[in-house]
């Protein structure tokens, strides 16, 4: 097997297992139950589209893709410092949560 061949059959199977990890991550994404555990999950759905943009660049051979990459990283980075700071001052529960722990407590 040559080199190529290596190469195109490891990013073929990094590609897979990102788009797993994709599928895991949305996962919690959904179920939660927190707001902390939404937060991580889109930081880590960041981190693979991040991956999965210098898995395509590497099998394209294009450098431009990386600086996309390195730009979503700047964002994400924002972001999740901007959703931190969110919980810091209005706290870790939700509206929601708050509620359905009340009626539970009550019963």
């Amino acid at each position: 097997m040559t080199a190529l061949a290596w190469l195109e059959l490891a990013t073929w199977a990094a590609l897979g297992l990102e788009g797993l990890a994709m599928a895991l991550t949305l996962v919690r994404l959904v179920i939660g139950p927190t707001l902390p555990d939404r937060i991580l999950a889109l930081d880590l759905l960041t981190t693979l589209t991040i991956g999965c943009i210098v898995i395509f660049a590497i099998r394209t051979g294009m450098t431009l893709y990386l600086d996309l990459a390195i730009g979503l990283a700047l964002i994400g980075f924002l972001a999740t410092v901007a959703l931190a700071r969110y919980l810091l001052r209005h706290g870790t529960k939700s509206r929601g949560l708050e509620q359905r722990e009340e009626k539970s407590h009550n019963v």
